[in-house]
């Protein structure tokens, strides 16, 4: 289970560095720009240690349906973007097949 805590946080720091891209202004802020890096750099060791165990494809498709719900999310509550009937729809189709291949797949082996 340790494997899924690890993509979590890889999830979770992607998604705090995309959200701070915005905020760094083509890197002329330090602060922002101090995020990005650290958030990315912490993504991509825990996505690291996640192959460990999870196959790379149901990894990477886990990492990046879920990063896109979630940065839409961010988006939405603290951006001022907007998110369609047509978005919300395609974002749940996303979450959806996230599901399958984790849940229902034995294509992973996992």
């Amino acid at each position: 289970m340790t494997n899924y805590l690890f993509l979590a946080i890889a999830i979770v720091s992607e998604v705090i560095a995309t959200s701070a891209l915005k905020a760094a202004e083509g890197f002329t802020q330090l602060v922002p720009s101090i995020i990005v890096a650290v958030g990315y750099a912490s993504a991509f060791y825990f996505l690291s240690l996640t192959l460990k165990t999870i196959p790379v494809g149901i990894a990477y498709a886990t990492w990046s349906g879920v990063g896109i719900v979630l940065v839409s999310l961010v988006g939405l509550l603290f951006l001022g973007q907007k998110i369609d009937l047509a978005g919300i729809v395609g974002m749940a189709m996303i979450v959806g097949g996230v599901l399958i291949v984790n849940l229902v797949s034995k294509t992973g082996g996992h």
